[in-house]
């Protein structure tokens, strides 16, 4: 019963450790790796994004085409691109190229002239 329980409680601990090791596999995932959305239905595009106001929700469609830094990604869509900062956790096990279709939900974050999102949910579009 005693090896039943340690070996639970081995696997727990575990976890984590596999999840993390999924994410962005397209151009830049080589560098370096350093860790319930409930937002709006209504979908944005890269370019309306640029008329939000700072830690406004949004939906956007579209792909993670490379990799800039640690938590950080170029994500493209038919009006334009835009940084995304995706934590290590995010990813939930899922593997991302940039051929695949992705679902972000997050927050517009502005920092004078800079816009980026902060991204909560990240969801394969099948």
């Amino acid at each position: 019963m005693k090896k039943l329980v340690l070996a639970s409680l081995l696997m727990s601990l575990a976890l984590p450790v596999f999840a993390q090791q999924a994410g962005f596999t397209g151009p830049g995932s080589e560098v370096q790796q350093q860790g319930g959305f409930n937002g709006p239905h209504k979908t944005f595009t890269v370019a309306q994004t640029n008329t939000l106001q700072d830690d406004e929700k949004v939906v956007l469609e579209g792909q993670i085409t490379k990799k800039i830094s640690h938590e950080h990604y170029e994500f493209k869509d038919s009006t334009g691109t835009v940084v995304v900062e995706i934590d290590d956790h995010k990813w939930m096990g899922q593997s991302v190229s940039p051929k695949d279709r992705v679902r972000l939900e997050g927050e517009v974050d502005k920092d004078g002239n800079k816009i980026d999102i902060d991204v909560k949910k990240i969801t394969l579009i099948k």
